[in-house]
Order: structure tokens, then C-alpha cells, then sequence
């Protein structure tokens, strides 16, 4: 290989690299790039953002951060003994050995067999501790290469040492001993999934119990046989993703967890597949599964309230892309056509073409026909988008529930709350009622005969007819007039319930930036868009202000105060400008992971104020995302800048005066 995995200039020993994980990443980051093989704040922030999913401490005191980034320019691993150890969540305690796997994004084949050889050869204690003594850089540069780049007689003899995969333990094959088949996978498919296959492994060896192990990692992987798994009494799925080829599993008793759960407990999971399969009651793979959307991260039985926040976040987020598909296209048909559009716009696109263009309208871009005929060809492909809006979010909230099951439920009950008037809210309650029917059927287990015609017959069938039948016969008439009665409150709007609304609005969209509460907030303005009075489309207009709030206010406060941040967060405000002008929420997400109690608090303050003016001074917006640059959809434009812009300025002067004092308490302190 041209260039070699790691290098002694990638190696630091013995060193305080900071008292937290963070410190730590982002100083070993720092390494990596010096080397000249990352950009060293992109590294530290996709490596931060792979802890947040799953810590990556384990068992033995050591600690494999990794990631794939496009920041990386060579894959590398760069290595640090800590003195003192940093806490990284894992079993035993500090972890004092750091292995930071810095993979490119499309980190070739060859370079991720390396990797996994390494986080393999890290369940060994021997191999541990043999770097914990290493004199110098160059022996732990040595040892390492022995275990990813090992001579030929290393690998062929180790290769005849350990069975392969998936053809162990063959006498017990034809004994009573349990047989155990197992998934594993995480986000990155580098690290902990092949850790917590050969911890199973480890594990099942030392119990005496036949287990075998497909890592759906990123090399290829044999896949459990058809054998293996119908001779299995149990399966144990470890992943922190959805599981290939679920189905193949279907009727099997299993125990499920995050990837982590089997480095740190490999031994008690296999216990309880044992017992799992001895158990006539035991939680069972369901038939007629695919691939899981999210993993059920606290074992098979987990929490209906987290479940239904799941459900909902998954239909919000298949939504979406509807929405903004939809709204963008109307607000270009307004720029086009003008307002008259919403009227004339289906029949034109239906009976015009460029060769009979219809009269334009009284607000045409430059009075022209052909722009009108244009415009109405945007609205009505516009409102075609804006039409799935409802069966796309009570489909994927049956998906989020029931997995595809509860899509084919989902869909019908949506479009009947969008026939019957009963909206975002039916929409909602559809879902969730085609995905628990969806979901208990997938419970059942059927005669064999009957397994196949499940999915696509019984479930589809039953699941739409209740979940649709009950939206007619019960739920449409009193959910329409509940969303008739929420519109008409949005129309009337006026005064102080306006602003109060606004104050709410802005408060949920910079309390979480893009997660739960924000996406709450972002679906009660989007789904009532659809409405076009005037009371939804000044929500609109304050929930698209009130986010664009935090990005804009880290940058600003960067650029008043650089010397409060580091360089990596100078770079970052710069980025925010543009994301924080886009609606793009998000773009403040570094500064409020690396100091929550000063920049949410500060960014919810700032929301608040903007929200409170927008509605007020009476800004509507006809598109649902675009921040500035769909100006030309925005009524009242200098309202929305005002907002934007008072709401900007509050939250960064608040957010630099904390953070000023935060730094004068502690160098009095020093």
C-alpha cells in the first residue's frame, strides 16, 4: 500500500489531551490533519457527531472513535495514550488508549479491511496491553501494522487458527447444543460491528454454545446461510440501523439492542437468546418485515411513547419533501403568473399550451402570457406535490410503527382525512391507526401456507379498511370541524393572540434546532400552508424567521467577538451566514453541542422576539423553506427582515455577553 494506515507522527503517547472526550477528539483530529491527511475541524466534527449516536467506549479501557468524513483526504488512525484517562462512557470506566479511525467518505475496500482487522484484533487483552507499554511511537506503529498489514505466513497461519465465520463449530451443528445466529451493525459499518460479531463469537465459544455472526458491515460479508438460520432456535439482532434481510428471520425468537450492547454484555445476550428459545411466549421476528427504518435502541420492548415519537419524526421527516417540493413550486407559479394563478392555474396548464397561451393575468412577470402560461404550469405541478402531503405523512407514520406494512394503511388513511377535510390531525390519527393494526398483525404467526400472502394481501386490505373506514364512519366529521375551527382561529388572528402564537412558534423552532420540537412547530405551519388564509401563511412566515434565528446569531456573534470561539467555530460562523439566510436551522448545531446552557437559551430568546414581530407586523409567507431567497412569496418582506433581524441582534449580543463573562469568571478563577 502507497501509504500506510499510521505513522508515528500519528501517534501520540502519554499525553493530556484534555479532562473531556471532545478535548480529546478534537486534539487527535488535530493530529491527523497535521500530518496533512484531514482538514481538522471537519474531521472533529464528524467524528463528534458519530459519538453522539453511540459512545464509543469499551470494555478494557480504550476508546475507537471513528467516522466516515469528507474531510478526510487519507484514510488514517491516528493513536494516543492518555494521561490522564478521559471518561468515553465505556463499561469499565476511563478509557486511557484512544484508536481514532478516520476513514474517507468513500474509504475504499481495501482500506476498510485494515480497519476492521484493527477494531478485531482490539477484543484481544494481550494486544491491548502490549500497546499500553510500548516504549515509543515507532513500536506501537509496529505493532499495529502486525495486525492490519500482517506477512503472509502471520495471515495464513492465523487463518488456520480460527475457523472461518460461518463454518465453526460443526459437531455441535448435529448436537443439542442451542444454535445462535446474529446481526450486527453500526451507523459507520467499521468499528463496532465487527467488535461486537467477534465478541459473540468470543462469547458463545467460552459458553459452549454454537453461534454464528453476519456483520452487515462496509466490506463485504458472507451472509448466514439458509441453513444456518433455519437451524437457528434464536437470533440476536445488535445494530444501531436497520437490519438487511430482515424477513429471513421471520418467526424466530430474538433479542434485539444497539451494537454496543453485545461489546459490553455478549455474554448475557447469548444467555438470553438461550432462554429466548426455550420460551413459547418470547418476543418473535415478525413476518413480512423489510428493513427496519430505526433501530430499537432499548431491546425488543420498547416504550410506546418513544415508539409514537418515532412514528411521528419519520412521517414528518418522509413529509417534507413533499412540502417543500410543493410550496416552492406554488411560490414560483405566484412569481410567474401572479396571485390570479391560484385561481385559473389547473385549468390553464389542463387546456393551454405554448402554441395557445391563455390571457394573462393582471400580475404576470412583465404581463406576459407565456409567463402565465408557465406560471400555472408550476402551480398545478405544485399543488400535485402539495396533494401527497397528507398520505405521506400518515404513510410514514404506519411505516415508522409497523415498518412497510403500515405504508399501504397509512396512505389511505391520509388521503380520506384529506377527502373528508379532517387534515394535519387526521392525517396524524390515521396513521397511527393503520400502523397499529399494520403492527399487530405483524405479531401474528401464521401457518406457513398463509406467510406469504401477509404483506401484500391481509395487512394492506384489513389495515386500509379500518384505518380508512373509521376515519369515515367515526373520525372525519369531528376532526374536519376540529381543523375547520383551528383555521378559522389562524384567520382571525389579530393582536396579542398573534403575537403569543408567534412567541410559542419562535420558542419551539430555536429550543432543539431540527429535532422534535422544531419539526412540531415546522409541521403545524406547513400542513395549515396548504390552507392559504391569511392566519397560515403568517405562521409560515414566523416559523421560517424564527429558524433562521440561531445560525444567524453565531455568526454575528463570531464575527463581534472572534476571540470567544475557537478557530473551528470562527469557521463554522462564517458557513452560518449563508445556512442561517437559507432557513437551514441547523447551521448552529456546533455551537450549542459545545456550550448548551449559553447558546440555546440565548437562540430561544432571540426566536421568540422574531416570532412575536413577524406576526405582528403582519409577514406572510406562501413558501414553506427558502429563507431569503424566496422574498418575491413573502407578503410584508420588510416585516420579515425586520423580525429576522431584531431577533438576530438580541440573541447575539445576549449569547457573546455570556459567553464574555463565562471567560472573566474563569480566569479570576485561574
Amino acid at each position: 500500500m502507497s501509504t500506510p494506515l499510521i505513522t508515528p507522527e500519528l501517534v501520540s503517547l502519554d499525553a493530556n489531551l484534555g479532562s473531556t472526550k471532545t478535548e480529546v477528539i478534537t486534539s487527535v483530529a488535530g493530529l491527523i490533519a497535521a500530518a496533512g491527511r484531514a482538514d481538522a475541524d471537519g474531521l472533529a466534527h464528524d467524528a463528534l457527531d458519530r459519538e453522539s449516536k453511540s459512545p464509543t467506549g469499551m470494555p478494557g479501557g480504550f476508546a475507537i472513535p471513528h467516522c466516515r468524513s469528507a474531510a478526510v483526504s487519507q484514510v488514517s488512525l491516528g493513536f494516543a495514550r492518555l494521561s490522564p484517562a478521559v471518561d468515553f462512557n465505556g463499561p469499565d470506566g476511563p478509557a486511557d488508549l484512544i484508536f481514532m479511525i478516520a476513514a474517507s467518505e468513500d474509504g475504499g475496500a481495501d482500506h476498510m479491511k485494515l480497519l476492521t482487522k484493527l477494531a478485531r484484533a482490539l477484543v484481544n487483552p494481550e494486544f491491548v496491553e502490549q500497546l499500553r507499554q510500548a516504549p515509543d511511537a515507532q513500536t506501537v506503529v509496529d505493532l499495529i501494522g502486525g495486525v492490519v498489514e500482517p506477512k503472509e505466513e502471520a495471515s495464513t497461519s492465523s487463518a488456520t487458527a480460527l475457523p472461518a465465520p460461518g463454518h465453526a463449530a460443526v459437531t455441535n451443528a448435529a448436537s443439542d447444543t442451542p444454535r445462535i445466529v446474529a446481526i450486527t451493525a453500526c451507523p459507520t459499518g467499521i468499528a463496532h460491528t465487527y467488535m461486537a460479531a467477534d465478541y459473540l463469537r468470543a462469547a458463545g465459544k467460552k459458553l459452549g454454545i454454537d453461534v454464528k455472526v453476519e456483520p452487515q458491515g462496509s466490506t463485504a460479508t458472507e451472509p448466514l446461510s439458509t441453513d444456518d438460520i433455519e437451524g437457528a432456535d434464536a437470533v440476536i439482532f445488535a445494530t444501531d440501523v436497520g437490519v438487511k434481510g430482515r424477513e429471513r428471520f421471520a418467526g424466530k425468537p430474538v433479542i434485539e439492542s444497539g451494537v454496543k450492547r453485545a461489546v459490553d454484555e455478549p455474554e448475557k445476550m447469548i444467555s438470553e437468546a438461550v432462554a429466548a428459545s426455550k420460551d413459547p411466549h418470547a418476543h418473535r421476528v415478525p413476518a413480512g418485515h423489510g428493513e427496519q427504518q430505526e433501530p430499537e435502541q432499548a431491546g425488543s420492548h420498547i416504550g410506546w411513547g418513544k415508539r409514537i415519537q418515532q412514528a411521528l419524526m419519520t412521517g414528518v421527516s418522509y413529509m417534507i419533501p413533499f412540502v417543500a417540493a410543493g410550496g416552492l413550486l406554488i411560490a414560483l407559479g405566484f412569481l410567474f403568473g401572479g396571485y390570479e394563478i391560484a385561481k385559473d392555474g389547473m385549468d390553464i396548464a389542463l387546456h393551454n399550451t405554448f402554441n395557445n397561451l391563455p390571457t394573462p393575468t393582471a400580475h404576470a412577470l412583465g404581463g406576459s402570457a407565456t409567463m402565465t402560461y408557465i406560471g400555472a404550469v408550476l402551480f398545478a405541478v405544485g399543488q400535485a406535490a402539495f396533494g401527497f402531503l397528507l398520505p405521506a405523512l400518515a404513510g410514514y407514520i404506519g411505516f415508522g410503527l409497523a415498518d412497510r406494512p403500515g405504508i399501504a394503511p397509512g396512505f389511505v388513511a391520509g388521503a380520506v382525512a384529506g377527502v373528508t377535510g379532517a387534515g394535519f390531525i387526521g392525517a396524524i390519527i390515521g396513521g397511527l391507526l393503520g400502523g397499529f393494526v399494520a403492527y399487530w398483525f405483524t405479531r401474528l404467526n401464521p401457518p406457513r401456507w398463509l406467510r406469504g400472502l401477509m404483506p401484500v394481501v391481509i395487512i394492506p386490505l384489513v389495515g386500509s379498511l379500518v384505518a380508512g373506514g373509521l376515519m369515515y364512519v367515526v373520525l372525519g366529521r369531528p376532526l374536519a370541524a376540529l381543523t375547520n375551527a383551528l383555521n378559522n382561529w389562524l384567520g382571525g388572528m389579530s393582536g396579542a393572540s398573534a403575537v403569543i402564537l408567534g412567541i410559542v412558534l419562535g420558542l419551539m423552532m430555536c429550543s432543539d434546532l431540527g429535532g422534535p420540537i422544531n419539526k412540531a412547530a415546522y409541521l403545524f405551519a406547513t400542513t395549515n400552508l396548504a390552507v392559504t388564509n391569511v392566519g397560515s401563511l403568517k405562521v409560515m412566515a414566523a416559523v421560517m424567521a424564527a429558524g433562521m434565528v440561531p445560525p444567524l446569531a453565531m455568526a454575528l456573534s463570531t464575527t463581534l467577538r472572534p476571540k470567544l470561539y475557537q478557530p473551528a467555530e470562527r469557521e463554522n460562523g462564517t458557513a452560518a451566514w449563508l445556512l442561517g439566510a437559507s432557513f437551514i436551522s441547523e447551521g448552529a448545531i456546533p455551537f450549542a453541542a459545545a456550550d448548551p446552557l449559553r447558546v440555546i437559551p440565548s437562540m430561544m430568546v432571540g426566536g421568540a422576539i422574531t416570532g412575536a414581530l413577524s406576526m405582528a407586523l403582519g409577514a406572510a409567507s406562501k413558501a414553506p423553506h427558502g429563507g431569503i431567497f424566496v422574498f418575491f412569496a413573502i407578503d410584508r418582506v420588510w416585516a420579515f427582515i425586520l423580525a429576522i433581524v431584531v431577533g438576530t441582534l438580541v440573541a447575539a449580543l445576549l449569547v457573546t455577553a455570556l459567553k464574555a463573562s463565562a471567560r472573566r469568571k474563569a480566569a479570576a478563577a485561574a
